[in-house]
């Protein structure tokens, strides 16, 4: 019993692992509307990453990644994505934080934590790594201080 229990718990996770995104409707730092589902970068990988305008582990991880970001660009193609959680009264402190670091990532706001919802975010920052074709082939909460490298490594 604990053998057919242990393989229907790795099929389940290797099913989640592989799913696509859900489907919600955001808006970006400039009020334009983006359906998360429809999000690709012709056949390139993503980087989703939650966050939020408090949180000291999110910025330092954000910061790392703006160091790195263009070596990424140019091997992989990458398109990072970061998602803001900060409640509807704190969006307005999004923009001027991404101007202020220099950040050219694609900027959501999730104000009412649809997407997070959607995407079983527990805590941020949260990274998900989707393959040139949207399938979801990493994710981790939490980070360390050089724990970007293992987001390269997913690319």
């Amino acid at each position: 019993m604990k053998k057919i229990l242990m393989i229907a718990m790795m099929v389940v996770a290797a099913v989640a692992l592989h799913a696509q995104l859900p489907n919600v409707k955001l808006q970006d730092i400039n009020g334009n509307t983006v359906q998360t589902g429809a999000i690709s970068n012709n056949g390139k990988p993503i980087v989703i990453s939650f966050f939020a305008t408090w949180c000291k582990p999110c910025l330092r991880e954000l910061k790392a990644i703006h160091e790195v970001y263009p070596d990424w660009q140019d091997e992989t193609g990458v398109k990072m994505y970061i998602v803001s959680i900060d409640q509807a009264q704190d969006a307005n402190k999004v923009k001027p934080l991404v101007d202020g670091f220099g950040w050219e990532y694609e900027v959501l706001l999730d104000p009412n934590g649809d997407f997070k919802r959607a995407m079983n975010v527990q805590n941020v920052p949260h990274v998900f790594v989707l393959d040139g074709k949207g399938k979801i082939v990493y994710n981790h909460a939490g980070y360390v201080d050089g724990g970007e490298q293992d987001i390269y490594d997913a690319l």
